[in-house]
């Protein structure tokens, strides 16, 4: 809302009923299905990969699998990315302006931000399952089906990334599925932020303008948190849901009266580490990194 972006077409999955109703207090169309949802957690993950972390992936499985099997195509995104501006206007261009950039993208059945690792784990797409846009097809619909009753894989390697990896080359294989990754430059995410200094520079300066920013590669929803602060990406006036809840006096507001007191039309910077990317110089607060040099030089 601040960036004057269209939300009309926003779907928010709220894996409980606390973020069903702020998101829904916020203007967003929300749904929380109590059976679908009913063994998820309510707390969040500690650390990539505990349990916690692997329980959570069943609904990145399922939501993108029921949206997509009514015959949509689905921009899916975890709640830490913000845009800078709307990618749909990327995925949805029909007649492909940007393809000296990024290639003919209406050739492609599914697209992928570009998660940085470049392990066997993650090969050969490098794909980011946090942010991608899927074409409904044939080929889509089989796709997410497979990965549905594949559920038991994203247990067994704690990734829903590795699990949807694994098939992204097999159905590209056997059926002819169209993958492509797109430029992390335009797309970055966790990876740029935490090791191309270069870059993030280009980004706070105002030097180079991409369309979103996906906090990945990050401890903790609390270090995610301090980085939204810091990178102006943060817009929250309260840091715990149930505060800002209880702020806007949750049962009787309206989006009218709930996004004044929850939200801010401008970011709301805070500084937290000097060796990290901040829009504005950090001098006087800690290293996170041990040894690491501050993102501004004094």
């Amino acid at each position: 809302k601040a960036r004057n972006l269209d939300i009309s077409n926003i779907l928010v999955f709220a894996t409980d009923q606390q973020t069903h109703d702020i998101a829904t207090k916020l203007g967003l169309t929300s749904v929380h299905d109590v059976k679908m949802f009913a063994t998820m957690p309510e707390t969040e993950a500690k650390r990539y990969g505990d349990k916690t972390f692997s329980a959570m992936m069943y609904a990145k499985v399922i939501t993108v699998q029921v949206v997509n099997s009514m015959g949509y195509h689905v921009l899916f995104q975890d709640v830490d990315v913000a845009w800078y501006k709307n990618p749909l206007d990327v995925f949805l261009d029909a007649k492909d302006t940007r393809k000296k950039e990024y290639g003919a993208l209406n050739d492609f059945d599914i697209i992928f931000q570009d998660d940085g690792a470049r392990s066997i784990r993650f090969a050969p797409h490098s794909a980011n399952s946090g942010f991608y846009f899927v074409r409904y097809n044939a080929k889509t619909r089989y796709l997410f089906l497979a990965l549905l009753y594949s559920s038991d894989i994203v247990l067994a390697v704690k990734s829903h990334q590795q699990a949807l990896t694994a098939l992204l080359s097999e159905h590209s294989s056997l059926f002819g599925l169209k993958v492509k990754t797109l430029p992390g430059e335009d797309f970055p995410g966790g990876f740029h932020y935490h090791r191309r200094m270069d870059m993030m520079h280009e980004i706070v300066e105002g030097r180079r303008f991409p369309w979103i920013f996906h906090m990945s590669w990050t401890t903790n929803k609390e270090n995610k948190l301090k980085f939204f602060q810091q990178m102006g990406l943060w817009y929250t006036k309260c840091t715990d849901p149930s505060e800002s809840a209880k702020l806007a006096g949750l049962e009787s507001s309206t989006p009218e009266t709930f996004v004044p007191k929850c939200c801010s039309s401008e970011p709301i910077v805070t500084c937290h580490y000097k060796d990290k990317p901040s829009v504005h110089p950090c001098p006087n607060s800690p290293n996170i990194d041990k040894g690491k040099r501050p993102f501004w030089k004094t």
